[in-house]
């Protein structure tokens, strides 16, 4: 563990600070097992990285995400600042979210040295003099001198929206003093301040959200969230940032709490533009998109389908998904049957119609396209297939796992793939070679689970193009969904409007979405809740995101609560 007390150059003092404090988040996420001695270390320094005061106590730590700190570096400074971020990956929980992950996840000391780089960068580029006029809200009294009350009154502000909450007094004195001592040292005000400004960057107070709680005055012996960490949940939900300053105003006034007025601010965040944001990150996290990284496709099969299709193909299918549940504010089950989408050139050919003349354009499928809605877009249909060919099993995986929050288990290990995979068998279509797979036994009762579905989308090749054969035989494209038989994709898109299914699995996904955590058996009667509610309000996911973080239970450390917390929001 020693490893990481090492300074990173600009100033020891705060790397060493740096280096302690993120051993406290590491002791409080509990994802690193760390040794008797810098366990001692990391006590030691607990209470200045989570400052508990009376009863207020840690809750719950999660770590930024990349996006989140990016969001968070433009809403402060600008969206022109450079933030080369790349936080460590992320471990997915089994049929979960990435958000769940980040409960369980630090950095390791071979990261550390690139956030400190990232931190004194961003400063730089804040302090750059085409900059500062219009960042810095003062101006020393000698450019070439350290200016302790110019820089206290930037370091107090800007620090409050880093830290989520206002800087302790000793915060704030030692962010001053840093600065002072720099610009002593380098003759130069703004040089101080970088030096101040980088430290609070890569700060763990910054880089993990830490959660903390207080007696709830309306539950004897229960706790909830302190108005900060309320504030901080509200904007990671809605935003994918940290709050802002109209934000943590309201939890500085102690009125957060207060059902009418957290309803107001959600209402703002949910009419602000930043809500895109937050609504991108949330189906990122749940079509699974980190796997776009690793798609590639066979060029002498599909060479239509290229590395600028792979990017156009999750934007695409982003692009809708803002359109329908944002700018619509549409029923969210249509995400399956609508014929409106966002083409680019790259994009065309593999759709077969004409190309925009350049960059995205909407586009509406006639109603006799074969293709409709979400899982027709590419970057469903290639995502879950293989290189070369589609893959039925793969695709009705998807839909189970991804859409429907049902797990498929995982194929032994002895089973016998070799019938689908040899090359010489003689089989024309994907459907002869799953009946034959499908033979043993072993393999029939997952595969009853996945295949009917995906066999309704072998009318898209494995890079997504429409086709109507497969080695000269026509496509069967037939299937079934829980019951639901239909004759092609159409087909099982409806199904999928229609299953119950997928709107409670929505409902799952933006629960443990928000809070961190999958739902537990004790939160059956709060799940049934914001079901209903969700049909009550026409399948809308801005009235999901809103009667989940204007709930009761959305104030406690566990997310849990009783339907009568719900009824008092």
């Amino acid at each position: 563990m020693t490893k990481y007390f090492k300074g990173f150059g600009r100033s020891s003092r705060p790397a060493a600070a740096w280096a302690i404090g993120l051993a406290v988040a590491m002791l409080t996420v509990g994802a690193f097992a760390v040794g008797q001695g810098a366990r001692a270390v990391a006590q030691a320094a607990s209470d200045a990285l989570l400052e508990p005061a009376g009863d207020v106590a840690p809750a719950k730590v999660r770590l930024l995400s990349d996006d989140q700190y990016r969001n968070t570096i433009a809403n402060i400074f600008g969206a022109d600042i450079d933030v080369q971020a790349k936080f460590a990956p992320v471990r997915r929980a089994r049929g979960g979210l990435l958000a769940i992950g980040t409960t369980t996840a630090g950095i390791a000391a071979s990261d550390a040295e690139a956030f400190h780089r990232v931190a004194y960068s961003v400063a730089d580029q804040v302090v750059d003099p085409a900059r500062r006029g219009q960042l810095i809200p003062c101006r020393p009294a000698d450019e070439k001198a350290a200016d302790p009350a110019c820089a206290e009154q930037f370091l107090g502000r800007t620090g409050a929206l880093l830290f989520r909450r206002p800087l302790t007094e000793a915060e704030l004195k030692d962010a001053v003093g840093t600065s002072v001592k720099a610009a002593n040292e380098f003759k130069d005000f703004y040089k101080g301040l970088s030096y101040a400004l980088g430290g609070m960057l890569s700060s763990p107070k910054v880089l993990f959200v830490i959660e903390t709680t207080e007696p709830d005055p309306n539950r004897s012996g229960a706790h909830r969230l302190t108005a900060y960490s309320l504030a901080t949940r509200m904007s990671l939900l809605l935003w994918n940032a940290a709050p802002d300053e109209a934000l943590l105003a309201a939890a500085a006034s102690g009125q957060l709490h207060d059902p009418k007025v957290r309803a107001v601010q959600v209402d703002e965040m949910l009419a602000s533009p930043r809500l895109e944001s937050g609504v991108r990150a949330f189906f990122t996290d749940m079509l699974m998109y980190e796997d776009f990284v690793a798609l590639a496709k066979d060029p002498t099969i599909y060479p239509n389908f290229t590395g600028r299709s792979v990017n156009d193909s999750a934007e695409q299918t982003l692009k809708t998904l803002v359109h329908h549940v944002i700018d619509k504010d549409a029923d969210y089950r249509d995400i399956f049957t609508s014929r409106t989408t966002f083409l680019t050139p790259n994009l065309a050919p593999l759709y077969g119609v004409k190309a925009p003349s350049s960059g995205w354009a909407r586009y509406e499928l006639p109603a006799d396209s074969p293709r409709q809605g979400l899982l027709m877009e590419i970057g469903f249909l290639a995502s879950h297939s293989h290189p070369g060919r589609t893959s039925p099993t793969r695709r009705g995986k998807a839909l189970r796992e991804l859409l429907l929050c049902q797990h498929v288990p995982d194929p032994p290990s002895n089973v016998d793939f070799s019938i689908i995979e040899d090359p010489n068998a003689k089989f024309t279509t994907a459907r002869e070679r799953i009946t034959a797979h499908n033979t043993d036994p072993v393999c029939r009762g997952c595969h009853m689970l996945t295949d009917p579905m995906g066999l309704a989308l072998e009318n898209f090749d494995g890079a997504g193009a429409f086709r109507t054969t497969e080695k000269g035989a026509v496509i069967d494209s037939s299937g079934g969904l829980d019951g639901v038989k239909f004759k092609d994709a159409s087909g099982l898109a409806q199904a999928m409007h229609d299953n119950p299914a997928t709107t409670s699995c929505l409902v799952k996904r933006v629960f443990s979405y928000g809070l961190g955590r999958e739902p537990a058996p004790g939160d059956r009667d709060l799940m049934s809740y914001f079901e209903h509610s969700f049909a009550q309000d026409g399948y809308r996911m801005k009235a999901l995101l809103r009667s989940l973080a204007t709930s009761r239970a959305f104030t406690r450390a566990d997310g849990g609560g009783q339907l009568a917390d719900l009824s008092r929001r």
